[in-house]
């Protein structure tokens, strides 16, 4: 009777371990069948305000299809002193692409809609240059163009330009917005 456990506990303790490796084997050949395809999380940051600012912009964008994405933006200017007027602003947007081929999806020319709640302090056209900003918090909505680079391993550039035009009557805010960078970032 001792021998039969010994030799149920030797056989399950190797079936045991053979599972286990023939299991971890298996998940990591499930990580290569990971492919571009199936990755639908993009983050990226806008590289020219970023050296140009410094104005920190970063994107997280969904893939919800090949043809279709939406995201957000959020922009921090991290230097008070400079011309730009936006202070804080964050840009919902949706992105539908348009191209031959779909390898990768989500990639190539889009047309870009968005909102746009901004704040920052801004001199009205007409008033002269070493005139005191004057605080404001506006909304707009926009239009964008643009172009989505994507290789075999995630990494993402894309170039952007838009326009929008500002809501409401407030006096101390720009009448139009601009929306464009140049991003770079990764795709998980």
């Amino acid at each position: 009777m001792l021998k039969l456990k010994q030799l149920i506990m030797k056989n399950f303790l190797l079936i045991t371990v053979l599972m286990v490796t023939a299991f971890g084997f298996g998940q990591e050949k499930d990580k290569d069948k990971v492919s571009i395809f199936n990755r639908k999380h993009e983050i990226k940051v806008g590289a020219i305000h970023l050296l140009a600012g410094p104005i920190l912009e970063g994107t997280y964008e969904h893939i919800y299809s090949k043809d279709f994405t939406f995201g957000s933006s959020i922009l921090i200017n991290l230097n008070n002193t400079t011309y730009y007027s936006d202070e804080f602003s964050v840009t919902p947007f949706a992105r539908f692409y348009f191209q031959e081929t779909k390898e990768y999806g989500a990639q190539g020319f889009f047309v870009e809609g968005f909102a746009k709640y901004f704040s920052g302090k801004y001199i009205p056209y007409g008033e002269g240059f070493g005139d005191t900003p004057k605080a404001f918090s506006s909304a707009a909505l926009g239009i964008a163009l643009g172009k989505k680079w994507i290789n075999s391993s995630g990494f993402v550039f894309e170039t952007l330009v838009g326009v929008g035009r500002t809501l409401g009557g407030a006096d101390n805010k720009p009448d139009a917005v601009f929306r464009g960078d140049l991003s770079i970032g990764y795709r998980f």
